[in-house]
């Protein structure tokens, strides 16, 4: 993001000082979160298993503000190691008002030669992570009687136009019907949940990888805005659901795609 116009996001006052927990923040979707909130002045912590492009972004936020940042290296697979980074981060920040269930791994699959444990392991990354991250957080969103938990899903979970990824895909459903279940049950805590459903988003290793010239202009005729889907436009939807401009939403599937579904 070196070199690039800094994004203007609106500024929510109610994120001032609040502790806010990402997986995966350290590239991608989850950089650009973890930039957004702490431009909020609110407390970030993240975990990300790339500590080189971890410690690159950490390097940049600091040199740009004195606010610290909270990070921890950590495979988001193994449980316990994800819910001690959790409870560590909310011990330090004094709470946890926010969990963004960020993490993912859209990986090419063969359906048809797909063994156990591949299938296991999208679930592990894509869906267990996800629950059991926002167990720990439940546990001391409840004793405060108030949260916002986040779930970043995917348009796929409603029109699996992305070939070849069926875990990912049957995980990014299963993240929808998760957000639903707890906005029920831990509604009279003052606890939100609300999951946010991107289109193609324009990451670097996305532009890397699937998102080649040839492909893009091809995906963008079937959009209504013949752009890029950009990191910065799934932050702005976070940042207005984690704020008490959104005390009121809950249960619900924001889609940000550029029109495509």
């Amino acid at each position: 993001m070196e070199g690039k116009v800094m994004h203007q996001y609106t500024l929510y006052s109610s994120l001032m000082g609040k502790a806010v927990f990402i997986t995966g923040g350290g590239s991608g979707i989850g950089a650009c979160l973890v930039e957004a909130f702490h431009r909020q002045g609110a407390k970030v912590g993240f975990v990300d298993v790339d500590a080189s492009s971890s410690s690159n972004l950490l390097s940049r936020l600091h040199s740009q503000s004195e606010e610290s940042i909270w990070y921890r290296e950590a495979d988001i697979a193994d449980i316990d190691l994800l819910q001690e980074c959790i409870s560590e981060f909310s011990a330090t920040a004094g709470g946890l008002d926010v969990l963004i269930n960020n993490v993912a791994n859209d990986a090419r699959q063969d359906t048809l030669e797909l063994a156990p444990c591949e299938w296991r392991n999208g679930l592990a990354i894509n869906l267990d992570a996800a629950f059991f991250a926002t167990q720990a957080a439940l546990k001391v969103m409840r004793t405060q009687r108030e949260g916002v938990i986040l779930f970043m899903s995917s348009i796929n979970a409603l029109s699996g136009m992305t070939p070849s990824v069926p875990a990912y895909v049957t995980a990014k459903a299963g993240l929808l019907g998760l957000s639903k279940s707890l906005s029920r049950e831990f509604g009279d805590f003052n606890i939100r949940s609300n999951a946010i459903l991107p289109g193609w988003v324009a990451t670097e290793r996305q532009l890397g990888t699937w998102l080649t010239p040839e492909v893009e202009k091809d995906f963008l005729n079937k959009v209504a805005l013949k752009r890029r889907l950009q990191p910065q436009a799934i932050a702005s939807t976070a940042l207005f659901l984690a704020s008490k401009d959104a005390d009121m939403i809950t249960g619900q599937q924001f889609i940000v795609d550029g029109g495509c579904i």
